[in-house]
């Protein structure tokens, strides 16, 4: 059912299975749709959380499906997720959300009628990309946006129940795919990170969210400047044993840059990136 494509970074380049990532969002569809109907979370104001969560991971699937279907270029594919953004603004709009950011040190930010429809699209939009953008590693599309998607869990409180199915299915998806028995391709990361997205939006966590992709943000930036300016992507070598970049136009190239280094330790020390400041936005929070 799945094609299998070279793994690009292992001695002999096995096929391994790709696109597994429908899976997750087959399942996650499916368990919000129950949460719904059992209940667990009532709507506000006529409008459902569980549902309108279900809506953006599919329309992140459907996404990532016509990425790894027809390889859509990056123009096309920075500003899809601004449809996604409708029902969540709709949800916001409806259910008054809070408007508003705390920032440490600085105060209060209002941004009123412009965060329905300015930075709502601008998080799914920034957020979708940015998760898609750090992958290429077995790893670093499922263990990277999981750790984030934990700690924005572990702050939602009453709004747990959301997510507690998916992130089981997703980290055993994490596990197959550390191990490259499996891809979760553009389906799987494009839908995780419309979920990281949209879950943020839903339970308000904007400050939470802003910290822990701090990462995800500073390799997309490295990307596309050296895109822009040097007209160059980002692309590392392998001599069969270990990867090593003559450049620094990624967050993976920086790590590798003029010191060879096996793919797991390269993707440990991202996840364990992702994990520090994923920590230190759950301590903001709490503190």
């Amino acid at each position: 059912m799945f094609p299998r494509v070279p793994d690009q970074h292992k001695a002999g380049k096995p096929l391994v299975r790709n696109g597994l990532g429908v899976i997750y969002v087959l399942f996650t569809t499916v368990y919000l749709f129950l949460v719904y109907f059992t209940g667990l979370i009532k709507p506000s104001n006529g409008v459902s959380a569980p549902l309108t969560l279900a809506v953006c991971v599919l329309f992140g699937g459907f996404m990532g499906l016509l990425d790894d279907w027809m390889d859509l270029k990056w123009r096309y594919k920075a500003f899809m997720p601004l449809i996604a953004a409708l029902p969540l603004v709709y949800l916001a709009i409806e259910d008054g959300l809070r408007t508003s950011i705390s920032l440490p040190l600085i105060g209060t930010i209002q941004f009123y009628n412009a965060y329905y429809y300015i930075i709502i699209p601008l998080i799914v939009m920034i957020v979708t990309n940015t998760v898609n953008q750090l992958g290429g590693l077995n790893g670093l599309e499922t263990v990277c946006p999981a750790i984030v998607l934990i700690g924005l869990v572990v702050l939602s409180q009453s709004y747990a129940i959301l997510m507690l199915g998916p992130i089981i299915l997703w980290l055993a998806l994490a596990v197959l795919n550390v191990q490259g028995k499996i891809f979760v391709g553009n389906t799987g990361s494009f839908a995780i990170g419309m979920t990281i997205a949209s879950f943020a939006v839903i339970t308000g966590q904007k400050l939470s969210l802003l910290i822990s992709i701090l990462p995800y943000v500073f390799n997309s930036a490295l990307i596309l400047l050296t895109i822009f300016f040097v007209r160059k992507k980002a692309s590392v070598s392998f001599d069969g044993k270990k990867l090593m970049s003559d450049h620094r136009r990624s967050l993976i190239t920086l790590i590798t840059y003029h010191r060879p280094s096996t793919e797991r330790k390269v993707v440990a020390t991202i996840s364990l990136l992702l994990a520090v400041f994923t920590v230190i936005a759950v301590l903001v929070e709490l503190l």
